[in-house]
C-alpha cells in the first residue's frame, strides 16, 4: 500500500488535496516565485534593447505569473479544505 499523499474527489465532486502535498506544492511555488523574481533583477541590469534580454525578461514575467496564479489556487484549495474539513 502506498503512503504517497495523493488528490482525490469528495462526495461534492470537488478535489481535496492531501495536506502534505499542499505543503510541499506551497513551498516549492514559493521557491520558484522566488529565483524567477531573482533572475527578473539581474535581468533589469542589463541592456533593455537586447533582443536576448527582452525574450528573457518576457518569459520569466509569463514564468512568475503562472507560479503566482498556482500558488493563490493552491492557497484557496487549502482554504477551503480546511473550512470544509
Amino acid at each position: 500500500m502506498s503512503t504517497e499523499p495523493t488528490a482525490s474527489e469528495s462526495d461534492g465532486g470537488s478535489i481535496t488535496i492531501d495536506q502534505q502535498l499542499i505543503e510541499e506544492g506551497t513551498h516549492q511555488l514559493s521557491c520558484e516565485i522566488e529565483v524567477l523574481e531573482a533572475w527578473l533583477v539581474e535581468l533589469e541590469e542589463q541592456d533593455a534593447r537586447d533582443a536576448e534580454t527582452i525574450a528573457m525578461r518576457k518569459s520569466y514575467d509569463d514564468m512568475l505569473r503562472s507560479r503566482k496564479e498556482m500558488l493563490s489556487s493552491l492557497t484557496k484549495q487549502a482554504a477551503r479544505q480546511a473550512v470544509a474539513g
